[in-house]
């Protein structure tokens, strides 16, 4: 069995360091390149591509609210076209700096708020994949099963990657809890089991204690959770202990005139 490893990072900026990247990119098979709007900047930008190249690690942009104050985890009053614009603008300087590198975008993967928004709306979800086809159909979007965007990707032809949140709670509806600020470390044995059986047997307990089915293409943990390099290393180990492979997903093969 292959499992795709995901992991939001690139999100300093400035004087501001967020997240362990330099650590989580020894585990990952993906990373979520922040595009500058929630987080990150152009020498982040830069520095994340050339770690992801020496590590053999695929990138994708990591889209968000232009919304650096609230690190993209507030809901912006934003139109789907200049949405539209945003995720252009964003995919187009990874695209520059993965090239430098000799490396092609493999993903995109909306963030925080933004992807929330768009599991409820249909119209916003459409509005980023019609740019995805625009522009570059080989790009894979990144999203949960339980969600507008899947439906709609799937309406579309969009190629897509379900995912598994190791560091985030579910709800009786198959999507994550979400919150704005992430606090405490979980312990990484018990998150290593529950991404395991997420995996392996496709269920995942809720914050109500229901069990509930879940499908997932790749896991995702967050670069600012904390503790996430020793929730990263926990899962690796793990899913390799049972036989499951991290492997990326590669850019898509289906073309959408």
């Amino acid at each position: 069995m292959r499992i795709d490893f995901n992991c939001d990072m690139g999100e300093s900026f400035g004087p501001y360091s967020f997240g362990a990247d330099e650590d989580l990119m020894r585990y990952i098979s993906s990373a979520n390149v922040a595009g500058g709007f929630h987080a990150g900047d152009p020498t982040t930008m830069r520095k994340t591509v050339a770690l992801a190249k020496e590590h053999g690690v695929a990138v994708g942009v990591h889209n968000g609210y232009r919304d650096l104050v609230g690190f993209g985890r507030r809901e912006l009053n934003v139109s789907p076209e200049e949405i539209q614009d945003e995720l252009l603008y964003q995919l187009g300087a990874l695209r520059e700096f993965a090239r430098l590198h000799g490396m092609e975008v493999q993903h995109v993967k909306p963030h925080a708020s933004l992807y929330m928004v768009a599991a409820r709306d249909e119209k916003l979800s459409r509005a980023m994949i019609e740019t995805i086809q625009r522009v570059d159909p080989g790009l894979v979007l990144y999203c949960m099963r339980s969600s507008a965007t899947y439906r709609v990707a799937r309406e579309m032809d969009q190629p897509v990657v379900t995912e598994f949140f190791a560091d985030r709670e579910y709800n009786d509806e198959g999507q994550i809890v979400f919150t704005r600020k992430v606090t405490g470390e979980a312990d990484p044995e018990e998150v290593a089991e529950r991404v395991l059986r997420g995996i392996a047997e496709g269920r995942v307990r809720t914050v109500d204690g229901n069990d509930i089915e879940i499908a997932a293409d790749s896991v995702c943990v967050h670069s600012d959770t904390p503790g996430a390099a020793r929730l990263a290393e926990a899962i690796v180990r793990k899913l390799e202990q049972n036989g499951v492979e991290i492997h990326r997903v590669g850019r898509a093969e289906q073309k959408i005139s």
